[in-house]
């Protein structure tokens, strides 16, 4: 389950405010440089960055596994042809480099979300974003962040449940059906009581941050994702007029 995992990795010891910053680069580079040569200095540096946080890539495959077979399946609608020859392969080429790009994109929101405590991404995106905005964009990520992955329980334990009551005999239609029927009664339930426990613990529209400072490290992390965005720019300022 996708949710932060103490340590003392290096990605732990970054700042927030670091991570968000070379992580919205990494993707500015990975949109500006989609050739086979930019992607594949793009995966070195995220099997570079994952180490950094202590983070395998079996273990990001393994939190992506729904979503891994909509992004190969991508590629194949795109080449299939209503006539003759039926399958283009060429026209494969372009969305199979964009589902890609997608998996090194998730995997360092992967590591993002293993090395960083909810509270100080909320802290992060309210410093970044100045005013009640910032605040309100902090508050809806941390509930996002805590809401999630216990929805993602219930659904486990719905699907434990239908199995161990040989359930997964059932045609897959049902199977969706009462797993999808299940998580959407648990979400409306637990909603409601988060609500609750929002009033009763007097959610604080402005809360005390926690502390966060710069170090060695974080100018390093700042740096690489100054090289990204300059890396990024780089088509448009080569194909400048000037």
């Amino acid at each position: 389950m996708l949710t932060y995992e103490p340590g003392d990795s290096v990605g732990h010891r970054l700042d927030a405010r670091s991570k968000l910053l070379l992580q919205a680069s990494f993707a500015a580079a990975a949109f500006g440089h989609t050739d086979p040569v930019g992607l594949a200095v793009l995966t070195g540096l995220t099997l570079a960055l994952l180490a950094l946080a202590s983070t395998t890539p079996g273990v990001v495959l393994a939190e992506y596994r729904g979503v891994l077979p909509f992004l190969a399946a991508a590629p194949v609608i795109e080449s299939l042809r209503f006539g003759a020859p039926w399958v283009d392969p060429v026209a494969a080429v372009d969305p199979a480099l964009a589902a890609y790009r997608t998996v090194l994109l998730l995997a360092l929101v992967a590591a993002y979300v293993r090395t960083t405590p909810v509270r100080e991404s909320e802290a992060a995106v309210a410093r970044l974003v100045p005013g009640k905005l910032g605040r309100l964009l902090g508050l809806g990520v941390g509930l996002v962040f805590r809401f999630l992955p216990v929805l993602q329980a219930d659904l486990a334990r719905t699907r434990e449940a239908m199995a161990a009551r040989l359930g997964d005999r059932r045609p897959l239609r049902d199977r969706v059906r009462i797993v999808a029927t299940a998580g959407l009664t648990r979400a409306l339930s637990r909603t409601d009581r988060l609500a609750v426990a929002l009033r009763a613990r007097c959610l604080s529209w402005n809360p005390t941050p926690p502390e966060a400072t710069f170090g060695r490290e974080d100018a390093l992390a700042l740096g690489l994702a100054a090289a990204l965005a300059g890396w990024a720019m780089w088509p448009a300022a080569a194909t400048a007029p000037w």
